[in-house]
């Protein structure tokens, strides 16, 4: 289990990751947000528990995001599978997602919504992954945003699931910082 909390001026945040079913508790005054993280939890079968609140509808989504990403670097194991790719098709929308959790931060995109366009690649950056969100179809923006957060949980419960052995020709990397 990870828990981050996230304070600023802008936003309060408390968030909760644990392997499980995917059962998720969200509150954040955002309803689309909470729509979309619910289908991420489902999707994904991590149990998310968030309570988050801000100031403006721009900081809440991105410092949700920010602190998803963070806990999701946290709550990797080193030894998952680390690849997940799936494509999912939701009414007018086909969407595509490919996702690395290997330590490199990178986003490609866009989602026809620059707010949830943020949200991805603020998770990829902070989540220190690689995600490619490709939109194969649609004109519907709800059902292309939300193909592309349950294309998401899919390639994250791949992602995630535990194999026993570093994906990597590097094997672990161990970081040490000090001040």
């Amino acid at each position: 289990m990870t828990t981050v909390v996230r304070e600023s001026k802008e936003t309060n945040i408390r968030l909760t990751l644990a392997m499980g079913t995917g059962v998720a508790n969200i509150s954040t005054t955002e309803p689309f947000l909470d729509h979309m993280l619910v289908a991420l939890a489902r999707y994904s079968g991590v149990d998310i528990t968030l309570e988050a609140t801000g100031d403006l509808k721009h900081h809440l989504i991105e410092d949700v995001a920010i602190a998803l990403g963070q806990g999701l670097a946290s709550f990797a194991p080193a030894t998952c599978a680390r690849y997940g790719d799936r494509t999912v098709p939701m009414d007018d929308a086909l969407v595509h997602v490919s996702l690395d959790l290997g330590g490199r931060p990178y986003y490609e995109g866009p989602l026809p919504s620059t707010m949830y366009d943020h949200f991805m690649r603020s998770l990829a950056d902070n989540a220190r992954a690689t995600l490619h969100v490709r939109v194969l179809r649609g004109h519907d923006r709800h059902h292309v945003v939300e193909a592309a957060f349950k294309a998401l949980g899919l390639a994250l419960r791949e992602a995630l699931v535990e194999s026993g052995a570093v994906f990597s020709t590097k094997g672990s990397v161990k970081l040490t910082v000090t001040e």
